[in-house]
């Protein structure tokens, strides 16, 4: 018997107001009150970092002040990403169980294959981009993150339907690295839209409609139209009020780099920082550390507990420790691994790999 998923549309939010609902649907799921869902969402305008980025490294946040531009952080790791009605938002909140035994590179395969056969409905020819996008002609239309809580799942996408390069350009702080390696004069040359393909824009109710088809045809699902229920509101103004909506929780990680005796390092593939401080003997202990990047690692719970695990440990047990930390938590990751967390630690400390 196919799983059957609610599809639901909690039209248009402030980006915070939208993370919120992610958040309380993930408890009201895990607490079996709702059932697997999908669910659409639309965004006022906002700029919205991943879990584990620096809000000052990725916006240029007096673009977004003047602009009235929303800074927002997601749960969901990733890139940052610039939200206005010229994108529709989509999410599963589900129970993990019902892809079989998989992990997040599982999913994300899975679940982007579907929303490209949907988008390819339209006349397109939507893909899969590993690890995360879907693509037109290389181009990126949709980009998408998730996260496992226990067996439950939230994978969420954005597609974008119109493109305002200009506006995407002066909020995001792209980096030179990032365009000079795709040989790109500027970010908006690696997206394109539904519109600028289809030389005209599809209705949100149709770009729905194949998105939903993508998904039941591919993952062998089941869909019945549904409504957000009161209590899944009232979770998501909890959340809200004490945490996502906050300036603290937004701004919990932005330029971590401007305190005095902080080291910073990179991975190899410089899509991962370390921020270090060291103490003790020839400041060969580990004091502190934060990990910031365009990462995703589930449950993303994982990072926060690993810069816990590694305070205190000795410069020279790093690569150790944190192997086995990674052992032991039963964390899935996309686009790292973690040696990458350990080689990130040790280039701050100007030690080799």
């Amino acid at each position: 018997m196919a799983a059957r998923f609610r599809v639901v549309d909690t039209g248009v939010r402030t980006g915070r107001e939208n993370i919120a609902l992610d958040s309380a649907m993930i408890e009201a799921r895990l607490a079996g009150e709702i059932e697997d869902t999908i669910r659409f969402i639309q965004f006022e305008p906002c700029a919205l970092v991943g879990r584990h980025q620096d809000l000052a490294q990725e916006l240029n946040l007096d673009a977004c002040a003047a602009r009235g531009v929303q800074t927002v952080r997601r749960m969901t790791g990733g890139g940052a990403i610039f939200m206005d009605g010229g994108q529709l938002g989509w999410a599963l909140v589900c129970d993990k169980r019902a892809f079989g035994q998989v992990t997040l590179a599982d999913v994300t395969e899975k679940i982007c294959t579907g929303i490209a056969a949907g988008l390819s409905k339209l006349g397109v020819d939507a893909r899969f981009r590993p690890r995360n996008d879907i693509e037109i002609e290389g181009r990126k239309v949709s980009g998408t993150g998730g996260f496992f809580d226990g067996n439950i799942l939230i994978f969420q996408g954005t597609v974008i339907l119109d493109l305002d390069p200009a506006a995407m350009m002066a909020v995001l702080n792209v980096p030179q690295a990032k365009l000079a390696k795709r040989q790109l004069a500027d970010a908006g040359a690696r997206v394109t839209s539904l519109k600028a393909e289809l030389g005209t824009m599809p209705s949100l109710d149709r770009v729905k409609q194949v998105l939903i088809e993508g998904l039941t045809e591919t993952l062998g699902i089941d869909t019945v139209d549904g409504t957000l229920t009161a209590h899944e509101q009232e979770l998501a103004d909890k959340a809200y009020t004490e945490e996502i909506g906050t300036e603290e929780f937004v701004t919990e990680i932005c330029d971590p780099a401007r305190e005095a005796g902080v080291l910073t390092g990179q991975n190899a593939g410089r899509n991962l920082t370390a921020y270090v401080r060291v103490d003790g003997k020839q400041d060969a202990r580990i004091r502190e550390v934060l990990f910031v990047g365009d990462v995703f690692v589930t449950p993303p719970r994982a990072v926060l507990d690993l810069e816990s695990h590694l305070r205190g440990s000795q410069l020279a047990d790093i690569e150790r420790k944190t192997a086995e930390f990674f052992e032991s938590a039963g964390a899935s990751m996309l686009g790292v691994s973690a040696a990458d967390f350990s080689a990130a630690v040790l280039d701050a400390a100007c030690l080799p790999a």
